[in-house]
């Protein structure tokens, strides 16, 4: 009888390690921190298309839709749309930070044509 309490008492040891460790790996829990923080993280499931990815920096969050297309070689993510979920905080953001994302964005999606939706596409479109 000792032995069964000792395994099961193992046993549920074992089992909160284990989702503790999931809990701390968990990269949903990783973005909603560095939203709160104000920190630069890029969460995506690069293995499903069908799933937006998120960039949240400075305390902005962009979402990113991701279409499928026919590229040379294969079909992969072929064009994107970003956009900021709450435009109003985007003040103090300059052309050099949508590059910036714009990089981070090719370094998973290098053959894909990147759009930026208003008003961060008025601001892309303006040279000068």
């Amino acid at each position: 009888m000792a032995f069964l309490i000792r395994l099961i008492v193992i046993a549920i040891i074992l089992y909160l390690i284990y989702h503790l460790f999931r809990y701390l790996l968990d990269p949903t829990r990783k973005f909603d921190a560095a939203v709160k923080n104000g920190a630069y993280y890029f969460y995506d499931d690069v293995n499903n298309v069908r799933k937006n990815f998120f960039i949240t920096m400075r305390g902005v969050v962009f979402e990113g839709e991701k279409y499928i297309g026919a590229t040379e070689e294969a079909f992969e993510v072929a064009s994107i749309f970003v956009w900021a979920e709450n435009p109003e905080k985007l003040h103090g953001f300059t052309k050099e930070d949508f590059y910036f994302l714009e990089k981070e964005i090719r370094m998973h999606y290098p053959k894909a044509q990147i759009n930026w939706k208003n008003p961060i596409e008025q601001l892309m479109k303006h040279q000068g």
